[in-house]
């Protein structure tokens, strides 16, 4: 293992490097231009790391984030790691191939740290800067998996994200018709399934984590927000 750091801005971020063997080329000539969000849903980051490079698992991210904020770095950004798994995000199905994959240890039932969030600020702001990727392709598992994942689950701070610019919020929205829902949804990039009750309990992990009942107006009116402001192309090269 050795030591670097990855500059972003005026911060530098330190970590430690390990190299998993579970990678490989991104296929098609692909550069990523998405991000995403997982958690590992494991006891330790040290247990987690045992598994993104034991090459039995066949399961990878480029980067681990522990709960003190450590950083490790197991794909370098320009390899494909394993991560995603099946889904789609607007018009990309190898979501592998297009992205950098993120885990953060986390059980998926505490808060996540603070220093684990600075950290995972910090390396964001690098690979913004490194391969342009804008803050709408910063995503989670479950957006690009519904239904199959959950994570990074409703207790992640997607609002502190988009508030630094490395991620988006609904803003200044109004309510919409629910009959909407499913069209805007698809529109934004949630285009792995049509079930409306999977598409509304994957929304409202990250958008709306206390809401309960039935699909409603403000939902509609949220997702209409950032469909408008970010709508995805999925016939575009980039979608």
């Amino acid at each position: 293992m050795g030591s670097g750091a990855i500059y972003s801005g005026n911060e530098q971020l330190k970590l430690t490097t390990r190299q998993s063997p579970n990678q490989g080329p991104r296929r098609d000539g692909a550069t990523p231009d998405m991000v995403v969000i997982h958690y590992t849903a494991m006891a330790s980051a040290a247990a987690a790391a045992e598994t993104l490079c034991n090459p039995e698992t066949e399961v990878s991210a480029h980067y681990l984030i522990a709960e003190d904020g450590e950083v490790l770095s197991l794909v370098p950004e320009a390899m494909r790691a394993w991560h995603a798994g099946k889904g789609q995000w607007g018009g990309v199905t190898d979501v592998n191939s297009r992205s950098i994959g993120i885990e953060l240890a986390n059980t998926g039932f505490v808060p996540f740290a603070a220093a684990q969030m600075d950290a995972l600020t910090d390396l964001l702001k690098g690979i913004k800067a490194r391969w342009g990727i804008r803050p709408e392709r910063v995503i989670g598992h479950s957006d690009m998996a519904p239904g199959r994942k959950i994570d990074p689950g409703p207790r992640f701070d997607w609002r502190r994200l988009a508030l630094e610019g490395l991620s988006v919020w609904p803003t200044d929205w109004v309510a919409e018709d629910p009959v909407r829902f499913v069209p805007l949804m698809r529109s934004f990039g949630y285009t792995a399934t049509d079930e409306e009750d999977l598409l509304l309990s994957v929304f409202r992990s990250r958008f709306r984590p206390h809401a309960a009942g039935p699909l409603d107006a403000t939902d509609a009116g949220m997702i209409q927000n950032l469909s408008r402001r970010f709508p995805v192309d999925v016939n575009a090269a980039w979608a």
